[in-house]
């Protein structure tokens, strides 16, 4: 009897060391469960892209720990423009549309929002950010891996066969009014324009869209309904993606400007304001000091250089780039380490000047003075909007670089800029 509880006891053991080495040897190394024939998981020249693959720190194995691991300066990258509403967003990513190797995606997390928080674009309710946040990032991760059938879930009603055509601006993304994705326009029809595309392309096959984001080198991707840089973490740090990111500001006035003019029924408490003199006191003042709170918050982190942003940062302020968009472009391109081609110095060239055209006044639309347009919105809001304003965003209007005017005469002004020469160099 004896003898035999002490076989139970010794069994017992050596089976929790089976299973204690079992669970070691499938944990120790998870990303050796998917092997990959080319290399994916290792970052540009001699940098690794994860923290978790620095060679030779203890508890994180190196790229010479996994044989099917290497470096690969071919490797595909995944562009994120991170941005808010009227801050010159839809012109950096056309920017990167231009690119003849670069599969361009506008805005899909509106399909997340317009599901999940109806009537909303952003909440400051915790639980509805949690769950936003967490399915905005499922769905990044997934588009990055030009796996569009999972947009299909948020896409309302939902698509027939994979075929829909109310994807949120469309016409925005070149490779989806090219062949295979539409068949409409052959490879001389440069510039497309939206509407056309939208038109002549109809519906979208999300097929043939997968398979002309594969046919790309690398795929860009515009959002404005993330909060700050911190809340991508978990994408930044997934080592099975290749991520830099672009943080773009403008001047929170500039950004207020525009909203009003262009977001007319949401900003009709302002622009009673604007009008009166006075302010109204049911003013929804999260308008703007959303805007101030999560720049200050996203780029305090950015320019505070975590380990996990190393390499994947680059600040752009909207000003400098209307300013002087084809050398800030030449700068992104650099960062990005990609060659600029001809076609996104073409597209410049043709959309940074004053324009009558109707598109250059959509809201949407990215025809312009650029330059001029930067500080227009000085002779738009008055001057007491703008003192408001500076007093709740002046933290974040230090940080950024932007001048504070202490009369009317000195807002109107327009010889005398309230942009700082300022250089935020890209973390590297």
């Amino acid at each position: 009897m004896q003898c035999s509880w002490k076989s139970v006891i010794l069994l017992a053991l050596a089976s929790i060391a089976i299973q204690y080495t079992a669970i070691r040897t499938l944990t120790s190394k998870p990303f050796q469960l998917c092997p990959l024939p080319n290399p994916q998981n290792c970052g540009l020249g001699a940098q690794e892209t994860d923290p978790s693959f620095e060679r030779g720190t203890a508890g994180g194995a190196g790229c010479d720990d996994y044989p099917y691991f290497s470096i690969n300066t071919t490797r595909k990258l995944h562009i994120l423009v991170l941005a808010t509403t009227r801050s010159g967003s839809s012109f950096v990513g056309q920017l990167l549309n231009q690119h003849q190797e670069i599969f361009y995606l506008f805005e899909p997390l509106y399909h997340v929002y317009a599901t999940l928080v109806p009537r909303q674009s952003h909440t400051r309710n915790p639980t509805d950010r949690r769950v936003t946040l967490g399915a905005s990032r499922d769905l990044l991760r997934s588009l990055y891996g030009c796996d569009l059938y999972f947009l299909e879930n948020y896409i309302k009603p939902t698509p027939t066969n994979h075929t829909t055509d109310k994807l949120f601006r469309r016409g925005a993304s070149r490779a989806l009014c090219q062949q295979p994705a539409c068949d409409a326009f052959g490879p001389g029809d440069v510039n497309v324009e939206e509407g056309d595309c939208v038109k002549k392309c109809s519906t979208l096959n999300m097929t043939l869209a997968t398979e002309a984001c594969h046919e790309k080198k690398h795929v860009a991707i515009k959002v404005v309904r993330v909060p700050e840089i911190g809340d991508l973490r978990a994408l930044v740090e997934d080592p099975r993606l290749n991520i830099k990111v672009i943080q773009l500001v403008r001047d929170p006035r500039g950004i207020l400007s525009s909203r009003i003019e262009t977001f007319r029924d949401p900003y009709r408490l302002w622009r009673i304001w604007r009008a009166t003199g006075r302010r109204p006191y049911n003013l929804d003042l999260n308008q703007l000091t959303v805007i101030c709170e999560d720049f200050f918050g996203s780029v305090s982190t950015g320019l505070s250089h975590p380990h996990w942003l190393k390499g994947k940062y680059m600040l752009v302020r909207y000003e400098d780039l209307a300013r002087n968009p084809l050398l800030k472009t030449q700068e992104i391109y650099y960062f990005l380490g990609l060659h600029m081609d001809k076609n996104v110095k073409h597209w410049i060239r043709a959309n940074t000047r004053g324009s009558n055209e109707p598109s250059a006044k959509h809201k949407f639309g990215t025809v312009r003075d650029s330059a001029a347009n930067a500080e227009s919105w000085r002779l738009k809001l008055s001057y007491d909007i703008v003192e408001f304003t500076q007093t709740m965003c002046q933290k974040v209007l230090k940080q950024l670089g932007y001048k504070a005017v202490k009369s009317v005469e000195e807002l109107k002004n327009l010889s005398f800029s309230l942009v700082q020469d300022k250089t935020f160099v890209p973390f590297l």
